[in-house]
């Protein structure tokens, strides 16, 4: 599934380009001006300078009469109006500077996780999430069903029904389901970003089947949150000639996530209906031994090294 998403986003992109998003909120004092950026610039009592917006160069300078070329790029808001009140004062007895952000043309905005490329953006314009990834090369392989938003409480508040802030209260954090945002089904999760919003997409959850099973391997969730045992030896192709289902064995990850549980569980009567079926977490290994209990032991260990786990996975 993920990798149809993944394929689909740069199509999907340009179908979002005409649908409603929320508008973005004006820079704090906190933003970081970049080229392209166009800044409104207003000077108490200094009429040449006007109040028509000013582009950033792709130097990073502006151009203004009396003032002439300051470099910008790199400063904050709070700085250039500074910078500008400083050099006026050769004009000016104390002057009055005002800076705003009147159009967003760069802006800093992390993607992070599983995309082919991840890092930080230098986003020109308006972008969408959509837009955003696409720009990060799109999702990988391993890339999960959702992705989730960091957003400085300074830009606003994500415009999502789930949003909610972090417990420092400097944050608004928020989750978007990758389907729904490819599919086009939900035009309002397909918000603009802000400057230094972070998008991060974490990789997809996985299940482990090892052992006498047709196809010993890892098996990602996508958007299931879990599977049950049954599901889970049908994704792997079912049981070998040799398997010992009645002495599978399942190991979960502790609490501390330093160490692994081991719960017996009896497949032979789960396939039989004689006992109910179990829900695996993510990250649970299914063991499958044959009737060599030694011979398993080193298959599932081999199993488990080849699987990249890293870890002891069966003691007797």
């Amino acid at each position: 599934m993920i990798s149809v998403v993944a394929s689909s986003i740069l199509l999907v992109s340009a179908l979002w380009a005409d649908l409603g998003a929320t508008p973005q909120q004006p820079a704090p004092a906190g933003y970081v001006i970049g080229p392209g950026d166009q800044l409104t610039i207003k000077v108490l009592n200094a009429e040449e300078i006007g109040d028509k917006p000013v582009p950033v160069d792709p130097s990073g300078y502006i151009s203004l009469p009396v003032v002439g070329r300051v470099k910008v790029s790199g400063r904050t808001v709070r700085e250039t109006q500074t910078e500008l009140a400083e050099r006026l004062q050769s004009y000016l007895l104390k002057p009055d500077v005002s800076v705003a952000v009147s159009d967003y043309r760069s802006q800093p905005v992390s993607v992070i996780g599983a995309v082919k490329n991840p890092g930080i953006q230098q986003v020109q314009g308006r972008k969408t999430l959509i837009e955003v990834l696409s720009l990060a090369g799109g999702l990988d392989s391993t890339a999960g069903s959702s992705l989730k938003i960091t957003r400085r409480l300074e830009f606003g508040r994500i415009p999502l029904p789930d949003a909610a802030d972090d417990a420092t209260g400097q944050y608004s954090l928020a989750e978007v389901s990758l389907k729904a945002l490819v599919e086009a089904r939900s035009p309002e999760q397909n918000i603009y970003v802000q400057p230094f919003d972070v998008v991060s997409v974490p990789r997809h959850r996985n299940v482990y089947v090892i052992g006498q099973v047709v196809r010993s391997g890892e098996f990602p969730l996508h958007e299931r949150e879990k599977v049950t045992a049954l599901q889970a030896l049908s994704m792997a192709g079912g049981l070998d000639r040799f398997a010992k289902p009645e002495h599978t064995r399942i190991l979960r990850k502790s609490e501390d996530a330093a160490s692994r549980t081991e719960l017996p569980v009896d497949l032979a009567k789960i396939l039989a209906g004689k006992a109910p079926d179990i829900d695996l977490l993510p990250e649970d290994i299914v063991f499958v031994p044959n009737n060599l209990p030694k011979k398993a032991a080193v298959r599932a260990l081999e199993a488990a090294v080849e699987m990249g786990t890293g870890i002891v996975i069966w003691r007797r």
